[in-house]
């Protein structure tokens, strides 16, 4: 009782009596959060650890808001009233935040100080994050239109014919002698900051909200942000601190117009350019002055989800009044409401105590400035955090198609023939380096390519395509460009608002071909694909502003396909996360990494934050839940006809292996209760076992006793296909009557290692007796971009970094060539094949994880190849065995005589917890 005394006390949030190891797990993250800097908490999946985090940063939150009130003598602020109280000593940062926000007319110097121009040296990293924001920016406020011109432009303007006239970009001259190159054109206003008419109105009460410690908690995808908030509504949290839930566009957006349009670029683009429209059409109505009478209407541009602000306060007024929300519930809400949650939403992020967003919101910056998030002296909870570096350095990649910049690059060049007589010397200078770019990169795309690539790694397939890597630095010398000023051109493209200009002018022309763009339908998307390779473009740009040795450039040169997509590209594939991470560290208290599978952490410190001694990382990790008896997992070496297991990529595709694994899964029906899920290693494999077995008649034995599902691709359609993989089990397995023994009970689930079913889908109970896991996933090592990110790891803690690690394969290729990525793989000798092999099991460890999600769920574990098979007491650390769970690796069968061994297993299981009344 004296214990259970201690728990209620420090964790009162707590709805039910913790288990020991949520006592040890919430106490470990409560002291993390007091010492501050990075932890690392591990909890296997069905322990609980979601509602173990909320109870415990959130009440570590109140205790230290409890302290710091009564060292002040007491503030009396409630979370009723802190809306109207102001704070003197608000950061530097967000005061910048909500200057601009509320001065959108002022001069371009506030401007060019929100976005770090004027500098000396330029900072290429705040650059590039400053530039990153730069379409969202510039399409969500800038003018098409600018009517105020000098008398010198107003010249220029009058020999322009008058239906062209709004594509002519106002004079630009940089200060090419100074140290940052300061623009001597007037703006026509700073950017709206991505909401709409009253956004001024909503900020004056959230300045001082700022300073309010908030909790900022993150996961991979929208389901288990979902699943965060049904844990936090079993708290008292949830009605005492205000919470919000952010989301994509495409997940909240309510417009049917927008939202029909499916694909998230374009729906990103298409609400933007709405509230570009509807910027337009206020400062029309400005620029007539008081004796203008243009009026705005209903009918007039922008979206009709953002033209009434006082149901946009009205929104925020009922979030505040119904608690903790998902984004579900707030599109219900915004629905009802008729105006648009996801900028209600985004506008509650300054008065917010905990904030819930997908990792793209908070681990990239240009993100987290747009939203307006301030990290400084918070705190950040990354959850599913076992593939972290990977997804952060992911978010900075960036790639541009052939087809994108053969249409940017003749949309410049149509503008420039147009309007060239009558730009200033300074467009005309920016614009011809745009086409110097743009031309560099075609040549090097097109097929008659003569560009020398020096000091690159190159391949051939089968295709007749072409590969290429190399460093910044020598694809800039390559193209003869790297004399060219990217900064600069990267500030010139911001502020000159050229991508709108020539965007709008190409669609101007396309509409006059009879090819306007179609929103609705999407027939002909002229305005957007351009708006797209415009984006693409720059964000290459910025990426060449890296170190060179942050990442490595990639060139494909391939034939278009039968559709006529693609035909090659360029690829900036971002390697280290280090400094990434650090902007993120370097703001926040305390950064939680929490996660079923966190192990092995070396790897993970090593790749984000090196600067970190081991024995200052805080790793707590415990064990799950449930008793030994209720996991049976086997390693299965052979199958029913006695052959052995062999899922490697030389072996897999065997009508001998395929056939043995639709035996084994011929008599697993008849044992295994209700559901068994099945997991392959890529969707190509599934499909090639599933046509086998459908031709052997393998598919018709299996489908006698169980109805077979398979994972859809479109991952869109998964939660249909579950939901009725669920109603059958529930429905069959009750049906199944022991007088009709050959009656089909429960179902199978053909899924995807990486797809959407491995990654945060529960399948607790009945939905997941069984789990085979086919083989060991590795990832292809045809993948050049996985090669050159192991090549880069294996050079992470080298003595001397001016001396990269040796591979027998260097100048080879490696692309579409398996055997020589496997020859750079074995020439690896630690970190780098540590990292592959590290890769495959933390898919088998997420995909497994799916079964047993609480103390009284049971499951079989079967891990089919003789791979997994070992004797504990001789097998090395590197074995596949020794990087399972420690609660899985605890109760591994790790070797077993024959699969008649292996079926008597899982009947005695099942019949032990069948009685036993799980």
């Amino acid at each position: 009782m004296e214990e259970e005394g201690k728990w209620e006390s420090k964790f009162p949030a707590f709805p039910y009596e913790p288990y020991s190891i949520q006592i040890d797990f919430m106490n470990s993250l409560y002291h993390s959060l007091n010492k501050g800097g990075v932890s690392m908490l591990e909890s296997p999946t069905g322990t609980g650890k979601t509602l173990s985090i909320i109870c415990s940063a959130l009440q570590w939150v109140v205790d230290r808001r409890e302290q710091q009130k009564s060292e002040k003598g007491g503030d009396g602020k409630t979370w009723e009233n802190d809306d109207e109280h102001g704070l003197d000593d608000e950061p530097d940062w967000i005061r910048d935040f909500v200057a601009n926000k509320d001065n959108q007319g002022q001069e371009k110097k506030i401007k060019m100080k929100k976005f770090g121009v004027g500098f000396g040296k330029p900072d290429k990293r705040r650059d590039r994050e400053s530039c990153k924001d730069l379409f969202s920016q510039g399409m969500e406020g800038e003018d098409l239109v600018t009517k105020k011109e000098g008398e010198n432009s107003q010249k220029k303007k009058d020999a322009v014919e008058l239906t062209d006239e709004e594509f002519l970009l106002e004079d630009y001259e940089s200060e090419v002698e100074g140290p940052g190159g300061k623009s001597k054109r007037k703006s026509g206003g700073d950017p709206l900051s991505s909401s709409s008419d009253g956004e001024g109105e909503e900020d004056h009460s959230n300045e001082e909200e700022e300073e309010k410690l908030k909790v900022y908690f993150c996961s991979r995808t929208h389901s288990q942000l979902s699943q965060f908030i049904k844990e936090l509504r079993k708290t008292i949290f949830a009605n005492e601190i205000k919470v919000v839930s952010l989301g994509s566009r495409k997940n909240f957006c309510i417009n049917e117009e927008v939202s029909k349009l499916g694909n998230s670029t374009r729906i990103n683009e298409r609400c933007l350019e709405l509230q570009k429209n509807n910027k337009k059409e206020v400062s029309k109505i400005k620029n007539m002055g008081a004796g203008g009478r243009i009026r705005r209407t209903k009918a007039s541009s922008g979206c009709p989800m953002l033209r009434k602000p006082k149901l946009q306060r009205q929104f925020r007024s009922e979030i505040s009044q119904q608690g903790a929300l998902d984004i579900e519930d707030l599109v219900h809400l915004g629905r009802n409401m008729g105006t648009c949650p996801y900028y209600g939403s985004r506008s509650m992020v300054p008065a917010a105590d905990l904030v819930i967003l997908p990792y793209q919101s908070l681990l990239s910056k240009s993100s987290r400035e747009s939203l307006g998030l301030n990290l400084k002296n918070n705190i950040v909870i990354i959850d599913e955090a076992h593939n972290l570096a990977d997804s952060l350095i992911s978010m900075y990649d960036s790639k541009l198609t052939l087809s994108q910049l053969e249409n940017v690059h003749s949309h410049i060049e149509r503008y420039f023939e147009r309007f060239r007589n009558l730009l200033g010397p300074g467009n005309r200078r920016y614009i011809q380096t745009l086409m110097v770019l743009t031309r560099a990169f075609l040549q090097i795309l097109r097929e008659d390519a003569s560009v020398d690539l020096p000091h690159t790694e190159k391949a051939s397939g089968a295709n007749s395509a072409f590969y290429a890597s190399m460093a910044i630095n020598d694809f800039l010398f390559s193209l003869n460009i790297d004399n060219i000023n990217l900064v600069k051109l990267l500030q010139y493209i911001k502020e000159s608002n050229i991508i709108h200009k020539v965007s709008g002018y190409g669609d101007k022309t396309a509409s006059l071909q009879k090819c306007s763009a179609h929103y609705d339908t999407g027939e002909c998307s002229e305005v957007e694909s351009t708006l797209s390779g415009f984006r693409a473009l720059s964000d290459m740009l910025l990426s060449l502003t890296n170190n060179n040795g942050d990442g490595k450039i990639i060139v494909s040169r391939s034939q278009p396909t039968c559709s006529g997509q693609q035909g090659g590209y360029i690829k900036y594939v971002m390697l280290t996360g280090e400094k990434i991470f650090s902007e993120i560290v370097d703001q926040a208290h305390a950064v939680l990494l929490a996660g079923g599978t966190l192990q092995p952490i070396e790897e993970t410190r090593e790749r984000l934050f090196p600067w970190l001694p081991p024995n200052q990382l805080h790793f707590f990790s415990c064990s799950h839940i449930v008793p030994p008896e209720s996991i049976l997992p086997v390693a299965v070496s052979r199958g029913p006809s006695g052959q052995s297991f062999d899922f490697s990529y030389s072996s897999r595709s065997s009508a001998i292996m395929i056939q043995e694994l639709g035996l084994l899964l011929c008599n697993l029906v008849t044992v295994v209760p209700e559901g068994i899920v099945v997991f392959f290693s890529s969707f190509d494999y599934e499909g090639q076992v599933y046509d086998a077995w459908k031709a052997s008649g393998l598919m018709e034995r299996i489908m006698k006793k169980k109805r077979l599902f398979r994972e859809p691709r479109k991952s869109t359609d998964v939660e249909s296909v579950l939901k009725e993989y669920k109603e059958t089990i529930n429905t069959l397995s009750i049906g199944a009557s022991k007088e009709n023994p050959a009656s089909q009970s429960g179902a199978i689930f053909l899924a995807v290692v990486g797809g959407k079913i491995s990654e945060g889908i529960n399948l607790s109970d009945g939905m997941g007796r069984c789990i085979v896991m086919v083989g060991l996933p590795y990832p292809s090592p045809s993948d050049i971009e996985l090669i050159e990110r192991v090549k880069h790891i294996e050079g992470l803690g080298n003595s001397n970094p001016i001396k990269p690690p040796k591979f027998s394969v260097t100048e080879e290729v490696y692309n579409g060539d398996v055997k020589a990525g496997f020859d750079i793989l074995r020439s690896c000798r630690r970190r780098g094949k540590e990292y592959y092999e590290n890769l495959c099991m933390k898919a088998v460890n997420q995909s497994i994880g799916r079964a047993i999600r609480h103390v009284n769920d049971y499951a079989a574990i079967l891990l089919v190849d003789t791979r997994y098979a070992s004797d504990p007491s001789s097998r090395s650390l590197s074995h596949p065995a020794n990087r399972l769970p420690q609660w899985i690796k605890d109760r591994l069968v790790s070797s077993t005589d024959s699969y008649g061994e292996v079926h008597k297993l899982l009947h005695q299981f099942f019949r032990f917890n069948k009685k036993r009344g799980c």
